[in-house]
């Protein structure tokens, strides 16, 4: 690779960016590809080495609470109370199942991250284009990127048609952002411009909300923008919660208080009242027993767990219990706005005509779906979020969507573009249904949508 911090890669011409790769413009031979797979490594993140399941589950099993409560058991069946001590050993089994379960769950849903990059890629190989597995491209691979398809790698722009791209996954944005093959200006002086702000970049894991491009990989697997996101996850250290600190100190306590009532409640009958060793060590047993709170542990972890269910049913996921507290000792937020503190997602709440009636209401939400590339599929749906909204509506309505463009033939398209702010369509129009109007007699329909501004200068 020829790439130097001096000469980022989004400020090369297009020419200078396959020089750079040391690729060509058909991109990779497969024999070249393979090289450099052994070279750079699979495109994909590492597995993270995680602590063995039995260790963790020993570890619910043997924090400083449940030894404790695991002392106390044991004692109740030296003092003759073999009821309470398996009653305690129970309490510590079951809520150490618990704890485990619940973070188990937990990571088994974190895991999804390594699934947000694409299975496939289409690829120029030996001068064709193929579809490849994701997981084997490298830097210096030209790569074909379609509407509603997610990126692969991090990519260059060498060439696109109406590119928006998706950075929701990087960013928190629900609004796509469009993106250009040109290469952006370097000034001398300049501090490094972020991936996520470079217009010609397209960064692994997001997705293309609309239109088409071509673009040379340049980096792959943990060396992505997203790989890094991955890598800042897997290595944070967990400290201890306020919870922990809290319940910890009262453990200690009351350990210390038990263990001294114990001693002295020995002393003073062995001493004092003149009973035997054996029977002042067993009533000495019994105080220690009685002052061990068994029911803490279940009483904070079930208290725990059902703010654990309640978060998630609003789609927060808490990976370990204790976090769920530390909530109540957070006095400052720090977050992005769009698609952070929102459902990253966009939805229309009216629609205004000056003079409402049906005809005139499906004829608007039938132009706004025509008008428009975003699909619905089953429960998902592909496309840029404002079009998702519109078609969305159109649905909702009763309007069927794919039926009307169908039978409304799509004929021209002039795309949304920065400098016209709007798109247009041109179809076939067929009136009569759904409550639509008639047509001109060309049978031809112009529809468009776009900035406020513009549309209303056309009229």
């Amino acid at each position: 690779m020829l790439l130097s911090p001096s000469r980022p890669i989004w400020s090369l011409p297009r020419e200078e960016v396959v020089e750079a790769l040391q690729s060509t413009a058909q991109g990779l031979t497969e024999q070249e590809a393979l090289s450099r797979l052994e070279r750079f490594g699979a495109n994909k993140l590492p597995h993270l080495k995680r602590r063995p399941l039995l260790l963790r589950l020993v570890d619910q099993m043997l924090h400083f609470m449940a030894i404790l409560l695991w002392v106390a058991g044991a004692l109740a069946f030296a003092a003759g109370t073999p009821q309470l001590g398996w009653a305690i050993w129970g309490v510590v089994l079951i809520n150490g199942c618990f704890s485990f379960w619940q973070d188990f769950q937990a990571e088994r849903t974190l895991a999804t991250l390594a699934r947000s990059l694409p299975l496939t890629a289409q690829v120029w190989r030996d001068g064709e284009m193929r579809g490849v597995a994701a997981d084997t491209l490298v830097p210096g691979d030209r790569v074909r990127l379609e509407e509603g398809e997610r990126v692969p790698a991090d990519c260059r722009l060498l060439r696109s048609s109406a590119l928006l791209l998706d950075l929701s996954a990087l960013t928190g944005e629900s609004q796509p952002v469009p993106r250009q093959a040109d290469p952006l200006p370097l000034r001398e002086g300049q501090r490094p411009l972020p991936a996520v702000e470079c217009a010609n970049l397209l960064l692994a894991g997001t997705t293309v909300a609309s239109g088409r491009g071509e673009a040379m990989v340049y980096a792959t697997g943990l060396e992505t923008e997203f790989g890094h996101v991955a890598h800042l996850t897997a290595s944070t250290r967990r400290g201890i919660s306020t919870l922990e600190q809290q319940v910890g100190k009262i453990v200690h306590t009351i350990t210390l208080v038990a263990v001294s009532m114990g001693m002295l409640a020995f002393a003073l009958n062995w001493l004092l009242v003149g009973m035997g060793p054996l029977e002042s060590l067993v009533f000495a047993v019994g105080i220690l027993v009685a002052n061990v709170p068994e029911g803490l542990l279940p009483t904070v972890t079930l208290a725990l767990a059902i703010n654990v269910q309640r978060m998630a049913r609003q789609q927060a996921l808490v990976r370990r219990l204790s976090a769920v507290e530390t909530l109540g000792s957070v006095s400052v937020i720090c977050s992005d706005k769009t698609g952070t503190l929102t459902c990253n997602r966009m939805e229309l709440e009216e629609l205004w005509l000056p003079e409402e009636t049906p005809e005139r209401r499906n004829f608007l939400l039938a132009g706004s779906a025509l008008c428009n590339n975003a699909r619905l599929s089953g429960g998902s749906s592909v496309g840029d979020p404002t079009e998702v909204a519109l078609v969305q509506a159109a649905a909702d309505a009763g309007l069927d969507v794919e039926a009307l463009r169908q039978r409304h033939g799509r004929l021209q398209e002039v795309p949304f573009d920065s400098h016209r702010r709007r798109m247009s369509v041109v179809v076939a129009w067929r009136p009569g249904e759904h409550g639509l109007p008639p047509g001109p007699a060309t049978g031809r329909v112009v529809l468009t949508k776009g900035a406020p501004l513009e549309i209303l200068a056309q009229c």
